[in-house]
């Protein structure tokens, strides 16, 4: 076996891209001479393809450090970029509070992505939406109107068709579309308050959103109540009842950390994983918008999951009361 082979299984029988390298090439590695035949891709992605056995060098399958040059023919069997394979039919666990011609009230459980994105091209809510409505393969985004977190539960309203998806986007932009979250916080925030705060991109970590110099902020408020004040060991910690008027990235995470009251077990913000929560205390319960058509106000409400209210039982609330 030379160096530059590697196991593989056989390879799809699909024409590949051949090159035939001039026998007055110097020796190179491979995904640098790919990089230069193919600039439309990425080097990570030619990388990939080697890695992944989609790449033969004088018919065999090569390492991403091998070594090519004079005389050296080269196959490449591009493959599809994981994005274009993302918007598919997958079975995909979820509850449906509610549907009718024009909208689908969907409770999202917590650890479910909304949307394919970079590191989560499968197994999202759109893809288990196309699974079980078909239909919405003809809206854009699969008819999602707005987001949730990977790690927040609760509510969403997906649109059925392009007419009732522009509708209720129109509703988002004019604030009138009520969206009430519950969050357990560290600490004993005001009784209740407003945080008015530009929310953009921390310019330090880009995995974080900040109100302290973002990068492109836009405007966005929350109104906060406290609802009960306990302790979870010899911690403070407070239920507290969040109504959006924006829906920016993040935004009831950032905004109470802002306060110095970050969510339980919300690392990203500087949240402590008291009481047993294991991801962040935060839960889309309530929604309410016009329906499309007939213009009737719906309201919808969604008990807490499971692990919410495990978190909830471990905390001793003032009032003595354990939920």
């Amino acid at each position: 076996m030379s160096d530059t082979d590697i196991e593989t299984e056989d390879l799809e029988a699909d024409e590949p891209e051949t090159f035939e390298l001039p026998f007055t090439a110097l020796a190179e590695r491979l995904d640098k001479v790919l990089a230069r035949l193919m600039p439309q891709h990425s080097r990570s992605r030619l990388q990939a393809w080697i890695e992944e056995g989609h790449v033969r060098v004088n018919g065999h399958a090569a390492r991403v450090r091998a070594k090519v040059g004079s005389g050296d023919r080269i196959q490449v069997w591009p493959q599809p970029a994981p994005e274009t394979l993302a918007f598919v039919a997958e079975p995909v666990e979820f509850k449906v509070l509610g549907e009718g011609a024009d909208w689908i009230v969907v409770d999202k459980p917590a650890g479910l992505v909304t949307h394919p994105g970079a590191g989560n091209w499968h197994g999202t809510l759109l893809n288990g939406l196309l699974h079980r409505y078909p239909e919405l393969a003809r809206v854009a985004r699969a008819g999602i109107v707005h987001r949730l977190d990977k790690d927040t539960s609760g509510l969403l309203v997906v649109a059925r068709h392009e007419i009732a998806q522009t509708h209720l986007v129109r509703q988002l932009q004019a604030r009138s579309v009520k969206r009430e979250y519950l969050a357990l916080a560290h600490g004993w925030p005001d009784a209740e308050g407003t945080v008015d705060l530009a929310i953009g991109r921390d310019a330090r970590v880009p995995v974080r959103m900040s109100v302290q110099q973002p990068i492109a902020p836009k405007p966005a408020i929350t109104h906060y109540r406290t609802l009960r004040r306990g302790r979870a060991g010899e911690a403070p910690v407070a239920e507290v009842a969040c109504r959006l008027e924006t829906g920016r990235t993040h935004q009831i995470r950032v905004h109470m950390a802002s306060l110095h009251h970050p969510l339980l077990s919300d690392a990203v913000y500087g949240g402590r994983p008291l009481a047993g929560a294991a991801r962040q205390m935060l839960h889309a319960r309530a929604l309410a918008f016009d329906d499309p058509a007939s213009g009737e106000r719906l309201a919808f409400e969604a008990g807490v999951p499971d692990d919410y209210a495990a978190v909830r039982r471990a905390i001793q609330w003032q009032s003595g009361e354990h939920q």
